[in-house]
């Protein structure tokens, strides 16, 4: 219930949720989910611009620093949350009182009034003076924030590859150096409001003591009334309340600026002109000459051609950063390559929307995300509109006989509870409610222990049972079992044909395979 409340509140559905979490590299679903918390104590529409806007420029979010995400949604979205909520009613009425003393002075006394405006040409030096700086201090303040909260978001998630490595030094100085760039980025904010505000009261005297001698002087030569001096003197001292006030709003809103600027920021990319949903015709995938690179340093992928036939069980294999994850993005659709294609049934799969993706081909990787909701509501992200048998059935179908013993059935609020291979069930059982014909496997039982395992795999065969499976295969006891075998080395595809046709052939596979042979 708190999940979905918060969704709705923050008008981001669990789908979105989802996807987020899926396209952001390295964040964790408990790093997801800090950030749909702080949604509701934040604002509900500035963290709804940052998931949506991260949900639509993918590509671009894949990108960004887990802390940076953090704090957009966080920090950024609650600093513009309260500014929006406190800043124009007293801006207003501030503006209101400081225009009525104005009126009634120059009413009073023109020649007084005019005087009194001309002293305030200080304040409007000093707030000149301020924005001309304020906005790149704020953007600084916000982003050495953002990269503070990363380091420290990363150093927390990998306590214990720190720990066995021995690099708390390391992360220490890390950490270090990030809260000196924060202490010297607020340090400059905090320098700019030294000077204005000091400036700004001696401004703001100005006026009182401009009236007086002006006011003197035109009393010594009966042109003015003293009461008339005073009454101006007195409503020119009131005047400071107000002008007090817009100044502190005034360095307000500049932060908030700031953080605004950070929340519309993946908004600002333009998005995909919205298409007609293309045609697919047929289940075949079709890799042509597809090139990928991460930056624009290197390629990663070079030159790929790879065509899979329709129920056919494809293995690649190849050693430790040989491209074999980068391909399978790309045959799930989830990038697409800088040269080249990637198509299904003639289509290029980058180009099917999230929907008719899921309909063609699915990505299962080690990661899988349950969220703090009914069991139901976690399947449904798959199929919306998917019936309690149908549900039933998608468990039954991955052997998720943990439901019985729930209290509520379907309706049981599950989340980090669940262990390992229940909640990959779980996600399994996701899979055979979008019922696509393809299936892309990474590394999808790498992390599990070998009893979690095995319980794994039987459900994962019968997700398997008649579709087309593309496996990235890290045992080569896999790929032996598999119909064609593709093998990747250095980001090139250098050989592909079957287990005995490789093995005879002598080259990259039959050394691999009789060195694994050898040692099993």
């Amino acid at each position: 219930m708190e999940a979905r409340a918060q969704a709705r509140y923050i008008r981001v559905t669990p789908m979105k949720a989802r996807r987020v979490v899926d396209l952001i590299r390295g964040m964790d679903a408990t790093e997801a989910q800090a950030v749909l918390r702080f949604a509701p104590q934040a604002a509900s529409e500035p963290v709804g611009k940052v998931l949506d806007s991260a949900v639509a420029n993918a590509g671009t979010t894949e990108g960004l620093p887990t802390g940076d995400l953090i704090a957009r949604g966080s920090t950024d979205a609650s600093v513009v949350a309260t500014t929006l909520r406190y800043a124009v009613p007293e801006v207003l009425v501030a503006l209101v009182h400081a225009l009525f003393l104005i009126v009634a002075v120059v009413v009073l006394d023109p020649l007084l009034g005019l005087c009194g405006l001309a002293c305030l040409l200080g304040v409007s030096a000093a707030v000149r003076w301020y924005l001309r700086r304020a906005r790149p201090a704020y953007l600084a303040v916000a982003a050495s924030g953002a990269e503070l909260a990363d380091v420290v978001a990363s150093t927390a998630k990998g306590a214990r590859t720190i720990e066995l490595l021995g690099l708390e030094q390391r992360r220490a100085q890390a950490t270090e150096a990030a809260i000196n760039q924060a202490r010297s980025a607020r340090l400059g904010a905090l320098w700019l409001r030294t000077v204005l505000f000091p400036w700004a009261d001696v401004s703001l005297a100005l006026p009182v003591v401009g009236v007086l001698l002006i006011g003197g002087a035109l009393h010594a030569n009966g042109l003015v009334s003293l009461g008339v001096v005073v009454t101006a003197t007195v409503y020119l001292r009131q005047l400071v309340g107000p002008l007090d006030t817009l100044m502190l709003w005034i360095e307000q809103l500049q932060g908030a600026g700031a953080s605004y600027a950070r929340v519309e920021g993946l908004a600002d990319i333009p998005d995909e002109e919205p298409r007609a949903l293309p045609h697919v015709d047929g289940d075949r995938i079709h890799v042509n000459n597809a090139h990928y690179s991460y930056t624009e340093d290197r390629d990663v992928l070079h030159g790929i051609d790879l065509s899979v036939q329709p129920g056919e069980r494809l293995a690649i294999v190849g050693t430790s950063g040989a491209g074999k994850s980068t391909l399978a993005r790309l045959l799930a659709g989830l990038d697409r390559p800088h040269t080249g294609s990637v198509t299904i049934g003639g289509t290029p799969v980058a180009d099917l929307p999230p929907e008719q993706l899921r309909e063609h081909v699915v990505l299962i990787t080690q990661d899988h995300h349950v969220f703090h909701d009914t069991v139901r509501d976690n399947l449904r992200i798959a199929k919306p509109n998917a019936t309690d048998e149908e549900l039933h059935a998608a468990l039954d179908a991955v052997g998720a006989a943990w439901l019985d013993d729930l209290p509520d059935g379907l309706d049981t609020e599950v989340g980090h509870d669940l262990d390992g291979a229940s909640a990959q069930q779980l996600s399994l059982a996701r899979v055979v409610l979008a019922d696509p014909h393809t299936l892309v496997l990474d590394e999808a039982t790498a992390q599990l222990d070998p009893r979690t395992a095995r319980r794994t795999e039987q459900s994962l065969a019968a997700v398997l049972r008649g579709r087309t499976v593309i496996a990235i295969a890290h045992r080569l006891q896999t790929a032996h079992d598999a119909d064609r075998i593709a093998v990747m080395e250095a980001g090139e595809l250098v050989e592909l044909g079957t287990h005995d046709e490789l093995v005879s052939a002598g080259r990259v596979y039959g050394k691999l395979w009789q060195s694994w042979h050898a040692e099993s």
